[in-house]
């Protein structure tokens, strides 16, 4: 489990985070979602550690995060993986070499060890023998899988998933969504996904946290959206005239 404690972060004085306590649970997806400028990606920054909070906390489990030396922050990061919003593959690796990237920079295992670790990952992401081909020779969509595989190859207790069906079409997007989904609880991870993707809100939002002006205008999971009484949440998640029509059958229907 991850939590925030009265999260704030400021830039140049301008408060973009006004106090963001909530929780992301183990073995569930829990999705942060808003519009653009809500806060989001501080937010996941603050999570990773990439930014310091103005004030407030970040509890791994039982750890506060921003209380460690650089050794114990090293030691939580080995236990993070990350999916970044455009893969962020090295052009000029294969998709082994990117895959075992995370194996050689934190482990002392054999090469044996990493291969047959590497080739685990990309199994279970259904991308075995791709092993020799470079980044430019996949699909968006395989590309995405490889990022998926580089970021469980540690083992991860986190997984941090940045906009991850980011300029994908809607079948590979789902594709996306339920891989994430299924080894979050398969290896039973903490997942925390910032996204704008409502089919990733109604198909895996087990716990949703909607970002307002830099604090949290709404929580709940996927079965509570339609049926929601926030003027923030139907304002972003009802945007469109069909989003509309479903949230009123819904609500007949109740």
């Amino acid at each position: 489990m991850i939590r925030t404690e009265d999260l704030h972060k400021s830039f140049d004085g301008v408060e973009v985070l006004k106090g963001i306590t909530t929780e992301f649970y183990q073995g569930k997806t829990n999705l942060i979602i808003g519009r653009s400028g809500a806060g989001k990606t501080v937010l996941l920054k603050l999570l990773v550690g990439l930014f310091r909070p103005t004030s407030g906390r970040v509890w791994y489990d039982d750890v506060d995060l921003y209380s460690l030396n650089k050794k114990q922050l090293r030691n939580i990061r080995m236990q993070v993986g990350m999916l970044f919003q455009g893969s962020a593959l090295f052009d000029s690796m294969t998709v082994e070499e990117n895959v075992r990237f995370p194996l050689d920079m934190f482990t002392n295992k054999t090469r044996k060890e990493k291969l047959d670790r590497v080739n685990y990952c990309l199994e279970r992401v259904n991308l075995e023998g791709v092993n020799s081909k470079f980044p430019s020779e996949t699909s968006g969509g395989m590309q995405k899988r490889v990022g998926i595989a580089r970021s469980i190859v540690l083992g991860p207790k986190y997984l941090f998933c940045d906009e991850p069906n980011s300029g994908l079409d809607p079948k590979t997007s789902i594709v996306i969504d339920e891989l994430i989904k299924s080894i979050t609880e398969e290896q039973n991870i903490t997942t925390v996904i910032n996204t704008h993707d409502m089919n990733s809100v109604m198909e895996i939002g087990e716990n949703i946290v909607l970002l307002s002006n830099g604090q949290i205008a709404w929580r709940g999971n996927k079965s509570e959206v339609l049926t929601s009484d926030s003027d923030t949440l139907r304002d972003f998640i009802f945007a469109s005239p069909f989003l509309q029509k479903l949230r009123s059958t819904a609500l007949e229907k109740e």
